[in-house]
């Protein structure tokens, strides 16, 4: 079996973490958030640097799974868009797509992780392509035999749309996880769904979809349009289906939460690795699982994230018929 090429195609981003014992969560009716008032400086007890962006973390998750990672987005030739090349390459992610011009730069997110875990994102989107995807290698999407797109940054939907029927005329497998511009707009989003192959979002997206009150309603009703449905729910856990199972799973272990910056990715990619390579839905849902709860445990988006042939341990999970 040749390996399989998996192409990410989205935004990459320098990730700039504060840590802070000031930055403590209170709770406000339903709402929890960090206060940090004007006028004042605040201590700062660490800072690390890494690289992000939902496509190049889960390039990296491919990558280290074995597979043929491959990655796809106009980046500046600014310091930060080169940190995010030189990372890829590290991580025998293969870039040859990657563009390279001064009109572009990277995006950049400064991030508050509070004394739980959680974490605030003030994030600039950088400047990429456009609507009609410029600087983009199409034929690559019709040569792949996967591609993962999210974040399309002033793309958006329309994007979205131009790179998933490319897709579908190569006879390329498509795993959707959207990012906010890809999700402002349900309806279009709908009438793509039929030429997408594993479709993973959480249950709020889930519900701006279809309809249904619990996990396993929205995943048989999302049945209707992708032959594999992933919803998640936090620490409630996730149910997914292939159309013949479907699984219920919990937590694959309860970490302390370092950081929860990339645990999406994570799963979704963690997810696909194995889905790729032909493992059962209940495999891939236990590595999806793992590598997620991995990445929570350090600081960042990628460091966590699980190497080839790491021993996995049992987790609770329910399989039934669909």
């Amino acid at each position: 079996m040749a390996v399989p090429i998996i192409l990410s195609i989205g935004k990459g981003t320098q990730d700039v973490f504060l840590h802070s014992d000031e930055f403590n969560p209170h709770k406000q009716g339903k709402h929890i958030f960090t206060e940090i008032p004007l006028g004042i400086k605040m201590e700062v007890d660490d800072v690390t640097f890494s690289t992000g962006g939902n496509a190049t973390n889960v390039a990296v998750t491919f990558a280290r799974q074995g597979l043929q990672a491959q990655y796809m987005w106009p980046l500046g030739t600014d310091p930060v868009s080169g940190i995010i090349l030189n990372d890829l390459d590290k991580e025998s992610v293969d870039t040859r797509y990657v563009v390279q011009k001064d009109q572009y730069s990277s995006g950049y997110s400064l991030i508050l992780i509070a004394t739980n875990g959680e974490r605030t994102i003030m994030n600039h989107r950088g400047v990429s392509t456009n609507k009609t995807g410029t600087d983009l290698d199409f034929g690559a999407i019709e040569s792949a035999d996967w591609i993962y797109p999210t974040s399309l940054g002033n793309g958006g939907m329309e994007l979205l749309n131009k790179v998933v029927h490319a897709a579908k005329k190569g006879n390329t497998r498509v795993m959707l996880n959207p990012a906010g511009p890809e999700l402002a707009d349900p309806e279009k989003l709908r009438t793509l769904l039929e030429d997408v192959d594993v479709l993973c979002l959480n249950k709020e997206e889930m519900q701006l979809l279809v309809h249904g009150e619990t996990l396993e309603e929205l995943v048989r009703h999302g049945l209707q349009f992708c032959p594999v449905i992933i919803v998640s729910d936090g620490p409630n856990g996730v149910v997914a289906s292939d159309g013949k199972t479907i699984i219920r799973a919990g937590m694959y272990e309860d970490v302390p939460v370092v950081d929860r910056t990339g645990a999406g990715d994570a799963f979704a990619s963690g997810f696909l690795s194995q889905w790729v390579l032909g493992k059962s839905l209940k495999d891939s849902i236990i590595f999806a699982s793992a590598n997620s709860t991995s990445v929570v445990t350090k600081v960042g988006a990628k460091a966590g994230i699980l190497p080839k042939g790491v021993r996995l341990h049992d987790m609770p999970l329910l399989e039934k018929p669909l």
